[in-house]
């Protein structure tokens, strides 16, 4: 090896590569001692990879997308995270101490499964960390309601938890409890969905609107059809959700098997949830 000074790069991360190239990030701290020049201020000048114009532009919607997948995934998996718990469930559910401000009787009284959520994450978490925190880890939307209630639990346990957050032209931050190395953010829909599926161990449903029925029926589309293998399925409050959904009427019409029911399971209680996932057998892929 050249004897000197390393450039920009330590010897260590220079090994490592094991690479004789110059990486990326050297040229990106170079261009700063660029000379500037007509032809350096062009766009056309910039590396493609750190011009934003470039790469926000229409035809680059393919790269964006694997960049979306591969993010989060890639560091899941360097802090070792093999599978997760799913929390779907209302971002307007308050908590029992907010039950007054609810904008509806009705969703006041919707803030007992809050404090669902919060003890099943715990109870959760408390198995996670048995595992060094790589198994059952709490996996929500990342934002209030029921997901602020998921990560308080897991917070409470002392384990992390995960969240997935997405653009919307009124969204807040993410709630105060989400793991912030482990908190991402989405532009697509798609890979947001993606994401809390390929890692899920149980998913959990608490009372929602459209946004956790959307969440809801595409995973049990998902199981229905074969494309993704059983797992637990639980939903929180059988009133709730035999009211908004008349599941008896959709068998009766044939729109779906008889079968199909038998994928859901109706809890009332984080303990009931928790025995249902305790009791799990895998089944065999078919």
């Amino acid at each position: 090896m050249r004897a000197g000074p390393m450039s920009e790069v330590s010897m260590t991360e220079e090994e490592e590569r094991n690479n004789p190239f110059r990486d990326s990030q050297q040229d990106v701290r170079a261009l700063h001692n660029t000379p500037d020049t007509p032809q350096t201020r062009a766009p056309a000048y910039r590396l493609a990879f750190v011009d934003n114009d470039f790469m926000l532009r229409e035809e680059l919607r393919p790269v964006r997308l694997q960049l979306e997948l591969l993010k989060p995934q890639m560091m899941l998996d360097e802090r070792g995270i093999d599978s997760t718990v799913v929390l779907f469930g209302g971002a307007r559910i308050p908590s029992p101490e907010e039950k007054a401000s609810a904008r509806t009787p009705a969703l006041g009284e919707l803030s007992k499964y809050y404090t669902e959520a919060v003890e099943f994450a715990r109870q959760m978490t408390l198995r996670s960390l048995k595992t060094t925190g790589r198994d059952f880890v709490i996996c929500t939307g990342g934002g209030p309601g029921v997901m602020e209630a998921g990560n308080l639990g897991a917070h409470q346990a002392g384990g992390h938890s995960i969240g997935l957050s997405i653009v919307l032209p009124h969204e807040q931050a993410p709630n105060a409890y989400v793991t912030p190395d482990l908190c991402f953010n989405f532009h697509y829909f798609a890979i947001r969905k993606m994401h809390f599926l390929m890692r899920a161990r149980a998913v959990t449903v608490f009372p929602g609107g459209f946004g956790t029925l959307d969440e809801m029926f595409e995973a049990l589309t998902l199981i229905q059809t074969g494309r993704m293998r059983k797992i637990p399925f639980i939903l929180f409050g059988r009133a709730f959700w035999e009211k908004v959904i008349n599941w008896q009427a959709l068998a009766e019409a044939g729109t779906i098997s008889p079968e199909d029911l038998d994928l859901i399971s109706f809890v009332e209680t984080a303990d009931e949830a928790v025995a249902i996932i305790d009791n799990w057998q895998d089944l065999p892929e078919e």
